[in-house]
């Protein structure tokens, strides 16, 4: 199967600025890799006057178009995105209600507007994914449906704002610890997740700081206690050999933060790897 590659040059409503830049230089990695049936595409919008939330939900209905776009042409589509928000358009043109999602972050991204203290859109990605939050402009995304929280497995998230830890305590949500994958392996904790859902294809969400800093420095969110990348990759290798990954995203890359070029050969070996990852598999134990 061909990817398509889908770059998504935003952070906070912003073009080409901070994590905005990410994409870019995550495409010359790839480029460099030189791997075959890759295709590289762009979105763009003209915005005179960005806003966070309105330009946000006006770039995700253009990347919901080229999402369902790149499905309709057999292709698997791969988004590198500067925000997580970036889930929306992507759940949305895949027909999120049929999709589970398995989520890797240095943080729960499941903040609302009345438990956030930064304000940060970001920060809601998951919780707007499952329908907690901004409920009103998700659903003008074309095709978005909000996924069932069970359908959702948090991975490697370890930096939560107090109220967001109470909501996803709260939640139907599987938050799987880094210190888990390490202390008992990939296949134990993930194999159990993966059998509880429901849908037969996931939509796979890297946020590059998900990475311990000392493997990676992806962002200035990086904090202590993340996985390696070798972890990482297990996983995404783990997933797909039992589902069916319907779309993957690596997210939130800042150039500017990733002086010794780690987190680039990192998102570039990830890179790799989904392209290999992109044929249906068949459900197993």
């Amino acid at each position: 199967m061909e990817t398509q590659v889908i770059q998504v040059p935003y952070d906070s409503g912003r073009k080409d600025v901070r994590m905005g830049n990410g994409p870019g230089h995550l495409v010359k990695g790839l480029e460099r890799l030189k791997v075959a049936g890759v295709h590289i595409d762009r979105i763009e919008t003209d915005d005179p006057f960005p806003l966070e939330a309105g330009t946000t939900f006006k770039v995700l209905k253009v990347l919901s178009g080229r999402v369902r776009n790149t499905m309709r042409h057999a292709q698997f589509p791969l988004v590198l995105a500067g925000g997580c928000i970036s889930c929306v358009g992507t759940l949305a043109g895949l027909d999120s209600g049929s999709t589970a999602i398995v989520w890797l972050d240095a943080h729960g991204d499941f903040n609302t507007p009345e438990t956030t203290v930064s304000g940060f859109l970001d920060g809601m990605a998951l919780a707007t994914a499952t329908g907690r939050c901004w409920q009103n402009l998700a659903a003008n995304v074309p095709g978005f449906r909000p996924v069932s929280e069970k359908d959702v497995v948090l991975i490697g998230a370890r930096d939560f704002d107090p109220a967001e830890r109470r909501l996803l305590d709260d939640s139907a949500v599987t938050l799987i610890e880094s210190q888990s994958v390490r202390k008992h392996g990939v296949s134990s904790v993930l194999g159990q997740a993966l059998a509880g859902l429901r849908a037969q294809r996931v939509y796979l969400h890297i946020d590059l700081d998900v990475l311990d800093p000392d493997e990676a420095r992806a962002n200035q969110f990086s904090v202590p206690g993340g996985l390696s990348l070798a972890e990482v990759l297990e996983v995404a290798g783990f997933i797909g050999e039992r589902l069916t990954i319907a779309a993957a995203a690596i997210t939130a890359y800042d150039p500017a933060y990733d002086e010794d070029g780690k987190a680039l050969r990192a998102a570039t070996a990830l890179m790799k790897r989904l392209c290999t990852l992109s044929q249906p598999a068949v459900r197993t134990g």
